[in-house]
């Protein structure tokens, strides 16, 4: 099943900028193959349900690794069986209507 994620994995316990965590699991990411897009708040992520989770999951055990002793990560998740659809795609009919 195709899903589409917003995360934001937030290290806690640590000291300073969060950046050197969120650049390792958009390393995750990429190694995965996964389409994403960054911004400001966390990550959009699409892609197959049981591949997208498994990433997720990488990024804790890899923020963990980095000395992270807990980890809080919201996610809003949503799946669509009518027609395929892309981040791009959901992104460009807004921009259409403005």
């Amino acid at each position: 099943m195709k899903l589409m994620i917003d995360f934001c994995v937030v290290p806690m316990g640590v000291e300073g900028s969060i950046a050197r965590y969120v650049a390792a699991c958009q390393r995750i990411l990429d190694a995965e193959g996964l389409s994403y897009s960054l911004h400001a708040n966390g990550t959009n992520v699409e892609g197959e349900w049981d591949e997208v989770m498994a990433a997720v999951k990488r990024c804790h055990e890899v923020v963990h690794d980095m000395g992270a002793p807990r980890i809080s990560t919201s996610m809003r998740l949503g799946t669509r069986t009518d027609r395929s659809q892309s981040l791009r795609d959901k992104v460009e009919s807004v921009q259409a209507l403005l």
